[in-house]
Formats: C-alpha cells, sequence, structure tokens
C-alpha cells in the first residue's frame, strides 16, 4: 500500500507515492502547472498510478500542499508548503536545521528544531526579485533558457551590482545596463548575488543555524547555490531532486492531523 503527496506549485506540480510503511520514494512525477492545475494535479496523479499498475484503492492517504492545494476536492487533507517542506527535507537531511525554499513566485526560509519540528519561519510572497521569477525575466532579457543561467553566471568577470530591490525596476535596470555595453555574464552574476542577498535578509529575522538545505526549482541553479554559500557562509545542501521535498513530505505526512 502507498500514500501520495502532490505540490502544487506556480511553476510545477509534482507527485510522489511512498510505500505506507517502509516509507521509501516508490514513484513520482514532475510537470509544468498550466493554465489548469486541478486539472495538471489529477491528470499527472492518474499517470503515476498507471504507469506503475496501480489503482486509487492502493493508496491509503492523498495529501495536497502548495499554493493551489486547495484546488482538487480528492485528497484527504491539505497541509501547509512550511509543514511538507520541513518533512520532506528531514527525511533526506535528519540532522537539518534550515531550509531555503525558492520558487517560482516565492521564497521562504524554515527554521527547525533539533528534533526536525518547525521552531519559526520567514516568507517572501509580496515581490518576485527574491524568486524564480527574477531569474525568468534575466533569462528572456538576455535571451538564453533558464537551465542556461547558471553556467552564464559562471563566465562572469565582476558581478554587477543590483540597485532595484523591485523586480519592475530591476527589469528596466538590466535593460539599461545590457545597453551601456556590460557584459550579460556579469549581469547574471549580479542577479544571483543580489537573491542571495535577498533571502539572507529574510533570513535574518530568524534565529538560523547550519545545517542548510537549499530545495525549490532554483536549486538546480549552481551559480545560485554559491551566492548562498558566500552570503550564509555555510555549506548549502542540495537534494537530488530539490523540487520534490514538498509532495515528498506531503506524502510522509499523508494520514496526519498536521497543518502548522
Amino acid at each position: 500500500m502507498f500514500k501520495a503527496g502532490v505540490d502544487i506549485g506556480s511553476r510545477t506540480v509534482k507527485v510522489v507515492l511512498i510505500e505506507a510503511e517502509a516509507k521509501k520514494v516508490a514513484a513520482w512525477g514532475i510537470t509544468d502547472t498550466g493554465p489548469i492545475p486541478a486539472r495538471t494535479a489529477t491528470d499527472l496523479f492518474v499517470d503515476i498510478l498507471k504507469e506503475h499498475r496501480l489503482n486509487r484503492r492502493d493508496v491509503l492517504s492523498v495529501t495536497s500542499t502548495g499554493y493551489g492545494r486547495s484546488s482538487i476536492d480528492w485528497t484527504n487533507q491539505t497541509v501547509t508548503e512550511i509543514s511538507c517542506q520541513a518533512a520532506g527535507c528531514v527525511a533526506l537531511y535528519p540532522q537539518l536545521r534550515t531550509v531555503i525554499d525558492i520558487g517560482g513566485q516565492d521564497s521562504k526560509v524554515i527554521a527547525l528544531s533539533e528534533g526536525g519540528l518547525v521552531r519559526d519561519f520567514a516568507l517572501n510572497d509580496r515581490c518576485a526579485a527574491g524568486t524564480g521569477r527574477f531569474l525568468e525575466m534575466l533569462a528572456s532579457i538576455v535571451d538564453v533558457g533558464v537551465e542556461e543561467l547558471a553556467a552564464l553566471a559562471g563566465r562572469a568577470n565582476e558581478p554587477i551590482e543590483m540597485n532595484s530591490t523591485c523586480a519592475v525596476f530591476a527589469e528596466s535596470e538590466i535593460v539599461g545596463l545590457l545597453a551601456q555595453g556590460n557584459r550579460a555574464a556579469d549581469i547574471a552574476r549580479g542577479v544571483t548575488e543580489a537573491i542571495a542577498r535577498r533571502t539572507k535578509s529574510l533570513a535574518g529575522s530568524l534565529s538560523y543555524e547550519p545545517k542548510v538545505v537549499f530545495t525549490g526549482g532554483v536549486a538546480k541553479n549552481r551559480a545560485m547555490v554559491e551566492a548562498l554559500e558566500k552570503h550564509f557562509a555555510c555549506e548549502i545542501l542540495v537534494p537530488e531532486n530539490p523540487q520534490l521535498t514538498g509532495a515528498l513530505g506531503a506524502a510522509l505526512l499523508a494520514g496526519k492531523a498536521k497543518t502548522a
């Protein structure tokens, strides 16, 4: 028998199935959220079951999380991203004390107690300047794929400091910097530094400590990892699949009454 976690994010939907007793990952999937998140989540869940020759009755409990967690009516419970990220990351890193999660539309820092429980958290969901949306905007302006930004930033000679703290103004600033003849690589490095500074500032309201784990789609950007290590002055650990930790945590919490 299995339990499932469904994480409906602003950019992607993730589903993780775990064995109910062993709590080992049995299957997972990820896809773009699309215009109708509920339909995307349902289709992905059904496709995973079919691929592994399972029926809905083989899944004891399903938990949904993410910004679209309430958009589907076939789960057993909904749980916040904070609790799910903590549970998923602690399962991978038992000594974990801090989670940095940067997604498409928000970023968060979660401080954990010694026992792996959420002690405090800080959330940036009002401005795109510290999120994956900022990197998507940069990629569009310099005409490269988002997955190419890390390599681009790696070719920087000197990062250009971004003065704008708002993504809307930063877009104009980037266009202006390019018009002045500045290298795209130096701008890309400057943007990663800006996001890292903003994340460190977000964490400043918490009494966080190492060991630090970085999750979300932005965690796949190596330049971003290096920038965070510089500003947090410690090693930043990245899971093999950093986008799946929320869905993993949701699966682990399936059937448990946990909403904080």
